[in-house]
């Protein structure tokens, strides 16, 4: 996962390759894992994903991290990711998969609406330290 921090840093362009290995290392042991596209061990995209239970929706899969290198935008990479995500989701028998997107990442929104995806509700952040952000 860490060989591929340039590609997440589409999505964070301040994360240092030190918080990234600090965070994965707190992430993948409560399922955390990451699936990419690549082409001549070039990786195109990568999304993070893991599966937890919640009483409103029982066992569900969360995508987290989605980004697709900007030379490679529009050319299914996206869609790539997003048909794994969903059989993934159905081999491990949950009942939905979830996401987060940024309120002003409209090009995000429209494409996870094209996937089929759609508000449930809101997603609300009280921030408690913003130096403590990668965004």
């Amino acid at each position: 996962m860490l060989q591929q921090i340039e590609t997440m840093r589409f999505l964070y362009p301040n994360l240092s390759i030190e918080k990234y290995e600090e965070y994965l290392s707190q992430m993948i042991p409560h399922n955390y894992i990451q699936i990419g596209v690549f082409e001549n061990e070039v990786c195109l995209g990568i999304t993070g994903c893991w599966s937890a239970t919640k009483l409103w929706t029982g066992k569900y899969l969360e995508i987290d991290n989605f980004v697709v290198n900007p030379e490679f935008r529009s050319k299914g990479i996206g869609k790539i990711l997003t048909d794994y995500i969903e059989q993934k989701a159905i081999n491990l028998d949950c009942s939905s998969i979830v996401l987060d997107a940024f309120t002003g990442n409209f090009a995000a929104h429209r494409f996870y609406y094209n996937q089929g995806y759609g508000p449930k509700g809101f997603h609300f952040v009280k921030i408690l330290d913003k130096k403590k952000l990668t965004v």
